[in-house]
């Protein structure tokens, strides 16, 4: 049973050790952790996504987009499926 609780302890310790460089990396003054801007969103999806998340359309609305959105994709490039070869021993 000591054996047990050594080890564990011990393996926390290494996590611990292995984690705490990768904390202190993030962000060393949490009170300015949320001040910084975030990057604009790179795709359709993610304006969409974004005005979502700030309130500015409903999830109905956000739903008919992507909707749309996916139409329009599917129009300018169609799902083409290969031909079947036939079996692998003819």
């Amino acid at each position: 049973m000591l054996f047990l609780v050594v080890f564990l302890l011990l393996c926390t310790a290494m996590v611990w050790w292995a984690v705490l460089p990768l904390i202190r990396l993030r962000d060393p003054d949490p009170a300015t952790a949320g001040e910084s801007e975030a990057a604009p969103p790179a795709s359709l999806e993610g304006v969409l996504v974004a005005q979502m998340m700030a309130g500015e359309i409903t999830v109905g609305q956000y739903r008919r987009a992507v909707e749309r959105l996916a139409a329009r994709d599917d129009e300018r490039h169609p799902l083409t499926v290969p031909p079947e070869l036939g079996p692998a021993g003819s």
